[in-house]
């Protein structure tokens, strides 16, 4: 049974006040566990991305690179509210396409989206959503 299961949303250090786990012990706990693969989901990045595709890779887990993203409620551009109403998505890349959008939406909601946090909305999504799957 334990090999059936997949967690799909899970941060690691690199969400920031929120994850706590280093990704190598991730890596090696969903080994021990005798998971077959896990999704890194962190918070508005991908900065441990790369290191832990790397370490899943090497440890025979399947990587699944995703993020979950802050959606600002109406335009990425809206800055009025004097605070931060954004909501929460995960989102996954299913194949080298899906990578490629989700650097794109993390990339464009730090440079056009941020504010408290970086966030995309729903034109962005929709220009970007292939090979991604939305939980």
């Amino acid at each position: 049974m334990k090999d059936s299961f997949v967690p799909l949303h899970t941060h690691s250090e690199f969400s920031l006040l929120d994850g706590a786990i280093r990704i190598k012990e991730l890596v090696g706990k969903i080994k021990e566990m005798g998971m077959r693969a896990v999704a890194l989901t962190d918070h508005g990045s991908m900065y441990g991305a790369i290191e832990f595709y790397t370490e899943a890779r090497e440890a025979g887990i399947k990587p699944i690179i995703g993020c979950e993203v802050y959606v600002a409620p109406k335009s990425r551009f809206d800055k009025a509210s004097k605070e931060d109403k954004s909501h929460h998505l995960v989102l996954l890349a299913r194949d080298a396409e899906g990578y490629r959008n989700l650097m794109k939406l993390v990339s464009k909601g730090f440079l056009e989206g941020f504010y408290y946090r970086p966030r995309v909305d729903r034109d962005l999504l929709i220009e970007h959503s292939n090979g991604l799957i939305a939980l």
